[in-house]
């Protein structure tokens, strides 16, 4: 891996901020959106995962929004990474199989409008118990993604 020159290291460092609210956690980034998906790609096949689908929400989105009667953009861009864990899957499940709702998990990438020079990576809090460890994986992931391991 080549190191990245050590300004250019801060600055990305010191523009991702965490947010945890409303049940999501999230981290901003000045990195392009391009940037942080490719990290993201990485950093869950890193972790021995296989990226079951990319959604395209943001393209879908503006797409059909005339369709819907609707004039708003929402996003630049937006896409929603699904995987799953074999064994922290069956591991939460096998401890509550109703946990079988939170599956597969999902990492969201996203510009805004308002904000076109950030990007944001985030996903959904889980309950207390067993889910926190997925919860613990889609953060290390998440800042993986980002270059913050």
């Amino acid at each position: 891996m080549r190191a990245l020159p050590l300004t250019l290291a801060a600055a990305c460092f010191t523009a991702t901020q965490a947010f945890a609210t409303d049940g999501i956690i999230s981290y901003t980034t000045e990195q392009s959106f391009e940037d942080v998906v490719f990290g993201l790609e990485n950093a869950i096949l890193d972790e021995g995962l296989v990226i079951d689908h990319v959604s395209h929400t943001g393209d879908m989105l503006e797409r059909t929004k005339g369709d819907v009667g609707s004039d708003v953009t929402l996003f630049e861009k937006a896409d929603i990474y699904s995987f799953c864990s074999a064994k922290l899957s069956r591991e939460v499940m096998e401890a509550n199989p109703m946990n079988v709702v939170f599956c597969p998990y999902d990492i969201f990438v996203i510009v805004s409008p308002d904000t076109p020079d950030e990007t944001m990576i985030g996903f959904r809090t889980f309950p207390e118990g067993d889910m926190k460890k997925i919860e613990s994986l889609l953060d290390r992931i998440a800042r993986s993604a980002i270059g913050e391991d």
